[in-house]
């Protein structure tokens, strides 16, 4: 007798396998990855296999797809459309026989069977779009049909003339009278991320994935939105033939379908591969450029390439024998969260970070996910204590997708009714902290950006290395020397932990460095020390306030003139009204704004970075005063100028520099808003840009009259 528990679980996995399979074939809102539901897909098989009693009619083990559904008109199959068994490999595992073991089990049975050795088999990518049957009649489209349950689809013929890669009439002379084709519709990855961009713009829900936008286009009622889709076709295999001769082989088939005119994915078009180990290297090559293709897939589809072996390898129930599907590690998978904390990126970025039950999703072992900004964290509704969808797709950062809500932990509400307890979910939604977890500075969160920020960006340790790269620039202390690799180095050791440490740098101790001689030590000491001499838009442009740039930092210097008055903004700012009178104050510096006046108020209110300031003044940081703000009109103002090619005696920031102190602007390209283009040797595309708009062309003397007449 089959086990009672065997019976139940049974019964268990068909209704959790029906559901899923409703959700992912007909409603297009998949609720489980892939992986899942072909895990307890396979635990069905082995179930059915165990206990030959359990088998039913309507098992999902013998289903192919979902039902039609009933708003399209229905299309029996003359062909049935079966979906193909997997295989899979344990990527985990290190000798290549023991994790293809599933595959090299499939070849060995196809060699049995046919007598052959080494088999011969055409290799193509498995997409993960939508299974269509086109019908031709004397080389015209008349139908197409969706897979629907393998037996009988959906007709979708007005849907699938929009797609445009599609042709609705074959090429070529001598057509077959009838010519049946199957495929996939998929929607490639950059016109899924257009697709999700205009449903930001409408304040739609986006979709999912490429496969789920790919079928719900396809099953629009109205052809008009599927046209405005972008979705694309490729065929794979060929159901009938009427009226011409049937090619020997699969790599023929798909040959002569692309002279046809029909889209076939170029893998397809490849030469045939022999045995365990041509498909073993297929696999693994295409399966390290997955992440480059510009379509999703998700394994790939090996054929026996002869046709007469196919046929005598035959069918089973609801698959081929002369094929299998190869799956990729899954991309997606199922744990829980744990823990949500957050992260401190180089630029101060505030990133929510799930902490994870260990799962092996993308090829490895994945216990942190991100949730990217609390704006996300609130949309997907991520919890601790959640069942989770995590993505990885090849080197990228894993993410938390969506929450699978029935998993939520749930407790009865406070206060409840006796009779009709309410349910409530154990833990709150998440709010982001108002302090840095590293440094304890405020988190800031500017109008219209996602993404909240620690202000405390010279004094949080999480920031150091941005910001003594940044302190170094050559637009900023100009510190010649001092790359990313050392400073790498002065941080790990402790031998830098804020800014002014730098000054206190000695060359002995720089001189046992990697990649440090005693030259290089004295040079960069001397480096160091010169810069001790700069200038205040320099110095403000070095601190690396967010939002301000070298064009901002000069028109801070010029316009404010002393530093300490720019610091002094910054106090009693949590009075309103000092605030709006410091911003005020701000915003009269030209092209500065709100966002820009903010993140300077809130950079200074800080007491760290007022400290790490007047540590860099302590250590002998000094510039010259500035000049009295400029009060008549000058040279330049207001003018647009463009620099191209060499100039004889300028370089490109001298040149720059002489035109903005003379209130003009320095443009990278030429347009209509060009005042003029000051062209040097080898001016190139700007210049015969410049003479088609009809701007004034200047050389280096023009440009020097030009200045002069501010003297």
């Amino acid at each position: 007798m089959t086990p009672t528990d065997d019976i139940q679980r049974a019964a268990e996995l068909r209704a959790l396998l029906d559901r899923y399979g409703r959700e992912y074939y007909e409603l297009d809102a998949p609720t489980v990855p892939d992986a899942e539901y072909d895990r307890l897909l396979r635990e069905l098989m082995a179930l059915e296999a165990r206990h030959p009693e359990l088998q039913r009619h309507d098992s999902p083990t013998r289903r192919v797809g979902g039902a039609p559904l009933d708003a399209f008109e229905q299309v029996a199959h003359a062909v049935p459309m079966l979906s193909l068994n997997n295989v899979f490999s344990d990527m985990q595992l290190e000798a290549p026989v023991e994790r293809h073991a599933e595959l090299a089990q499939f070849d060995e049975r196809v060699a049995r069977e046919l007598a052959v050795l080494p088999v011969e088999y055409a290799v193509e990518p498995k997409f993960d779009g939508l299974a269509i049957s086109l019908l031709y009649r004397d080389g015209v489209l008349v139908q197409a049909a969706t897979r629907g349950d393998g037996v009988t689809g959906e007709n979708v013929t007005e849907n699938v003339r929009t797609v445009r890669s599609l042709p609705l009439r074959l090429a070529g002379d001598n057509l077959p009278s009838l010519l049946e084709v199957r495929g996939e519709v998929l929607m490639f990855k950059a016109d899924f991320e257009r697709l999700n961009q205009a449903q930001d713009a409408l304040g739609e829900k986006r979709f999912a994935n490429p496969r789920n936008a790919a079928a719900g286009s396809l099953r629009q009622l109205d052809s008009r939105i599927t046209a405005k889709r972008r979705l694309s076709f490729f065929a794979y295999a060929i159901a009938r033939i009427e009226g011409a001769e049937w090619p020997d082989t699969h790599q023929a088939e798909m040959n002569w379908l692309a002279t046809l005119g029909l889209p076939v994915v170029e893998d397809a078009l490849r030469p045939a591969v022999r045995g365990l180990t041509g498909l073993v290297v297929y696999y693994e090559e295409i399966l390290a450029r997955r992440a480059e293709l510009p379509y999703d897939i998700d394994g790939v589809v090996y054929k026996v390439n002869r046709r007469d072996q196919q046929e005598q390898l035959g069918f089973v129930a609801r698959a081929p024998r002369f094929a299998i599907a190869h799956k990729f590690p899954a991309e997606e998978a199922l744990t829980v969260v744990e823990a949500v904390e957050e992260q401190v990126g180089r630029t101060g970025a505030i990133t929510p970070v799930a902490r994870l039950a260990p799962v092996f999703v993308g090829g490895v072992t994945v216990t942190n996910a991100t949730l990217h900004n609390q704006d996300e964290v609130l949309r997907k509704d991520v919890r601790i204590g959640d069942t989770v969808i995590v993505r990885r797709a090849g080197d990228v950062i894993p993410e938390v997708v969506s929450v699978v809500l029935e998993k939520r932990p749930m407790r009865e509400a406070a206060g409840r009714d006796l009779f009709s307890p309410t349910l409530e979910p154990v833990y709150p939604s998440y709010r982001l902290p108002t302090h840095c977890p590293v440094c304890g500075s405020h988190i800031a969160k500017l109008e219209g950006e996602a993404i909240a920020r620690c202000t405390g960006g010279l004094f949080c340790s999480a920031q150091r290395k941005q910001a003594l790269w940044h302190f170094a620039s050559r637009r900023a202390m100009d510190i010649d020397g001092l790359g990313d690799k050392l400073i790498d180095q002065l941080v790990d050791r402790g031998m830098v932990r804020t800014l002014a440490d730098l000054y206190r740098l000695a060359v002995a101790e720089l001189a046992g460095m990697e990649r440090m001689g005693q030259k290089s030590a004295d040079n960069l000491v001397a480096a160091i020390e010169a810069s001790k001499h700069t200038t205040l838009a320099r110095f403000i442009y070095a601190l690396g306030i967010r939002n301000v740039g070298e064009a901002t930092a000069r028109d801070l210097a010029r316009h404010i003139g002393d530093f300490g008055a720019l610091c002094a903004l910054a106090e009693g700012i949590d009075d309103p009204l000092a605030r709006a009178r410091s911003l005020d104050i701000l915003m009269a510096v030209p092209d500065v704004g709100p966002v820009v006046a903010e993140s300077i108020l809130d950079f200074f209110a800080e007491a760290h970075n007022r400290e790490v300031v007047e540590a860099l003044l302590a250590v002998g940081v000094h510039w010259p005063q500035e000049a009295a703000p400029e009060t008549g009109p000058r040279s330049l103002a207001g003018k647009t100028l463009v620099l191209t090619g060499t100039l004889p005696t300028l370089s490109r920031d001298e040149a720059k520099a002489l035109i903005e102190a003379a209130g003009g602007k320095v443009a990278g390209s030429v347009s209509g808003k060009t005042d003029y283009l000051v062209a040097g040797e080898a001016a190139g595309s700007k210049l015969d840009r410049a003479q088609a708009l009809g701007v004034t062309i200047l050389d280096e003397a023009g440009l020097m009259a030009l200045l002069e007449q501010d003297t």
